[in-house]
């Protein structure tokens, strides 16, 4: 549903139905790192370490993490707003970018009326708003 790709890290938010979610993650990792390795001729592993998965049981931390996970490259101080980073899904969901690799509709549908992803970019603006004016 929401991903970003940090320079040694990703954060990754999907639902999982049908199978575990270390599965999802496996194909995921597998498919990145050949297709990473195979393009600058590298081998072994991308990532640090072993990821780690929390499962979200509240509709509220649905939407929560999501504009974490976007916010993470403004928190990393790599660039000044969520969608100057293109290594995220967060372009998708404004309606920047073709959607690709995720479907944004199970997050979007949380905002029912009105325009839903200029809804969602406010939601988001509203934690940079309250948490950069208080220094966080």
């Amino acid at each position: 549903m929401s991903y970003c790709l940090m320079t040694n890290h990703v954060h990754i938010q999907i639902e999982a139905k049908e199978k575990p979610i270390n599965f999802y993650i496996g194909r995921i990792n597998n498919f990145y790192a050949k297709n990473f390795n195979k393009k600058y001729n590298f081998i072994g592993h991308l990532f640090q370490s072993r990821y780690n998965a929390e499962i979200i049981e509240k509709d509220e931390y649905v939407l929560e993490v999501s504009r974490y996970i976007h916010l993470n490259p403004m928190m990393a101080q790599m660039v000044e707003k969520p969608e100057n980073y293109k290594w995220s899904s967060y372009g998708m969901y404004i309606g920047d970018k073709h959607e690709y690799l995720i479907t944004t509709s199970k997050i979007l549908s949380y905002f029912s009326s009105g325009n839903q992803r200029q809804r969602y970019k406010d939601f988001v603006d509203s934690k940079v708003t309250v948490d950069w004016k208080n220094g966080k």
